[in-house]
């Protein structure tokens, strides 16, 4: 009875102590500043760079939400053709700083967006992607944990 006894109050002890850990964790909120936007958030040692027919794409996440469904950032890119013959696959809102993108949806329907408008692609969409070059502010919606 006594060896119980001690099991149950070193695991009560072990989630107490388990559970304080994560219980101190705060969570802020995060900013993109002036700063950050006008460049220097590319600056950041977790930013992404790609290359991909001769295009190079700079990528910063920003925040990820707990649970893998939202995420915010900075995007970059050059001159760029994309045909998305599969649906688009998340649900996207981007505030576009700098060029433009036209957006040319399945049913032929043409839609050119530039510096300070705002976009919303749903995950369904399909459609081709012009830009000479842009920068953007975006938020992504997976619905399921990012894979």
């Amino acid at each position: 009875m006594n060896k119980i006894i001690i099991f149950l109050v070193s695991m009560t002890i072990f989630v107490g102590l388990v559970n304080a850990d994560h219980h101190d964790e705060v969570i802020k909120p995060s900013q993109m500043t002036k700063v950050d936007i006008a460049g220097a958030i590319y600056e950041r040692p977790d930013m992404t760079e790609s290359t991909r027919n001769g295009n190079t794409t700079l990528d910063v996440t920003d925040m990820l939400s707990s649970d893998g469904k939202f995420e915010t950032g900075m995007y970059r890119s050059g001159p760029v053709h994309n045909v998305h013959d599969e649906p688009y696959g998340v649900d996207e809102i981007f505030y576009i700083i700098e060029g433009s993108i036209t957006l040319t949806s399945a049913d032929g329907s043409v839609m050119t967006s530039g510096a300070g408008e705002t976009l919303s692609i749903p995950k369904e969409w399909t459609g081709t992607w012009d830009t000479d070059g842009y920068s953007k502010i975006w938020a992504i919606y997976y619905g399921d944990s990012k894979e």
